[in-house]
């Protein structure tokens, strides 16, 4: 789990080669389950909507037996009872990718026109505003993931060698 642009789905595509096991991302299921992208979703039906199929989704995916790594969205731990339902899974270990906001907004301005929380934000300032925001907002959350892993700027490599190194 972390902010938009943190790495999880790279990340979480190296942990999952690294152990031998499938990789799954929250928004691509949902995407599949909706038979539409998260744009449209949002665009069509709107942000609840998103955020009950997001936790339908994870609970779907949460039950499902065997193992896996999970990406989930920026948001999902945030929301109505994803985290509960997280930390409440016994055989799941969470991890949070602590990324620094100014390593964020570059990321994120680069990317924004396919998120769709981000798109009418036009600025540098404008999306350390937003983001600095959110971050603040969503930590409450991000930080109870059972690892909380500094990501810097290092690589995605990096990154998953850290986690493993902590398992």
């Amino acid at each position: 789990m972390g902010y938009m642009g943190s790495g999880k789905s790279s990340v979480g595509k190296i942990l999952a080669d690294g152990f031998g096991l499938p990789f799954k991302d929250l928004d691509t299921e949902i995407e599949v389950r909706e038979q539409m992208s998260i744009p449209e979703l949002f665009k069509r039906k709107g942000e609840i909507y998103f955020r009950k199929a997001e936790n339908k989704t994870l609970k779907t995916l949460l039950a499902m037996p065997g193992e896996f790594v999970l990406a989930t969205g920026g948001g999902t731990p945030c929301y109505a009872d994803s985290l509960a339902a997280i930390l409440e899974a016994g055989d799941v270990l969470s991890v949070y990718l602590k990324t620094p906001l100014p390593l964020l907004c570059d990321r994120l301005m680069q990317d924004k026109e396919r998120r769709p929380l981000l798109a009418h934000l036009q600025t540098k300032e404008a999306m350390l505003e937003f983001v600095g925001i959110h971050l603040f907002e969503r930590a409450h959350f991000y930080n109870q993931a059972g690892l909380v892993v500094e990501t810097d700027a290092h690589s995605p490599e990096e990154i998953a060698r850290k986690i493993t190194g902590l398992l």
